[in-house]
């Protein structure tokens, strides 16, 4: 069990949410407040029977459910209230910036127009700002086990607003669907000034991480787990100080593990490569960023080495240097005012 102490000083640790889902923080009862509020019949037997969905066999089983509970998402006040939702947890754990993921296809899919999405999540975020201070940047993801050409008309779709947006990602199941069939979708979203992720490496081979950084000319890789199974690829990781936005927590739900001791991360991490720790989909995995580090702690993961993952996020995340000096410079102070516990072994 993780001390008092040590789990304030997680919490209370400055840290940057890189891989987070705005659509997995859909907790069950907010689904069914926007359902009602939407007119819209869920089909299952009440809140509980939906809690009780929430055991996942595989990536594709969580998918099912995530997708069918997006259709809650109509207004553009929906999604102003999810990004709120999940800024007060993000808040509440220590998070100074996070970089958004979310799911335009999915939303057009639903008859929902594209403005409508990009509305609510934007005017969340400025809230968010105002009551919490954290910054934050809209990542849309393309979502691999749609067509190509979906994905294209959609990176079109997005160009408009390209100015207001971060970058792009590419995200739903990977195994099937490697990232150099996306490779002129990422070409277009570089040409028009996004930056470049995605998931590669979480249940697809490390192959995939490779075609990522090659093909797709990703500056960040989320989950990036199987990458441990190539060692040219990590020294070409450590290389290139290519950040993994790993998650703990979804790993285990999702079972890609069946134990988080099996997961490599401190392989990676010896081998120069910069882990990070998120939340991937937390409303859906049991737990926000700060349950991830906690439990990291109770399988002996010690606070300098969370603290060194903490710091990789601030390092890693997309923001010019005078943001990045503001926060380094208040994990720093975090550091001092925690030395002694720091120290301990």
């Amino acid at each position: 069990m993780v001390s008092p102490i040590v789990s304030d000083a997680i919490r209370t640790m400055p840290k940057a949410e890189l891989h987070l889902h705005i659509e997995g923080t859909l907790e069950a009862e907010l689904a069914y407040e926007l359902a009602e509020r939407n007119a819209i019949e869920l089909p299952f037997a009440g809140l509980e029977d939906l809690k009780q969905r929430y055991h996942f066999t595989s990536l594709q089983s969580f998918l099912d459910l995530y997708y069918q509970l997006m259709s809650v998402l109509r207004t553009a006040d929906d999604f102003r209230d999810l990004v709120l939702a999940y800024m007060a947890k993000a808040n509440r754990a220590g998070v100074v910036r996070s970089e958004i993921f979310f799911d335009p296809q999915v939303h057009i899919a639903n008859g929902i127009d594209l403005d409508t999405v990009l509305d609510g999540l934007l005017s969340g975020m400025v809230l968010a700002r105002e009551r919490y201070g954290i910054s934050s940047g809209l990542i849309p993801c393309i979502v691999r086990d749609m067509p190509v050409e979906s994905a294209l008309e959609t990176i079109e779709a997005l160009a408009p607003r390209a100015d207001e947006l971060l970058g792009l990602g590419l995200d739903s199941a990977e195994v099937g669907y490697p990232p150099e069939d996306f490779k002129d979708v990422f070409q277009r979203a570089g040409d028009l000034g996004l930056r470049l992720v995605a998931h590669a490496g979480e249940e697809g081979p490390a192959s995939y991480v490779r075609q990522a950084l090659d093909d797709l000319h990703v500056e960040r890789v989320d989950h990036g787990i199987h990458s441990v199974e190539d060692k040219d690829l990590i020294e070409l990781l450590k290389h290139r100080q290519i950040p993994l936005t790993c998650c703990p927590l979804s790993n285990l739900k999702l079972q890609v593990v069946s134990d988080l001791g099996e997961l490599p991360l401190r392989r990676l991490m010896a081998g120069g490569v910069p882990v990070t720790i998120n939340s991937d989909d937390p409303a859906y995995f049991g737990g926000y960023i700060d349950d991830n580090f906690d439990a990291l702690s109770q399988i002996g993961f010690t606070l300098p080495e969370l603290a060194s993952m903490a710091e990789n996020s601030l390092n890693a995340a997309f923001v010019d240097d005078a943001e990045r000096r503001t926060m380094l410079g208040s994990f720093a102070q975090w550091k001092r005012m925690h030395h002694e516990l720091l120290q301990r072994p």
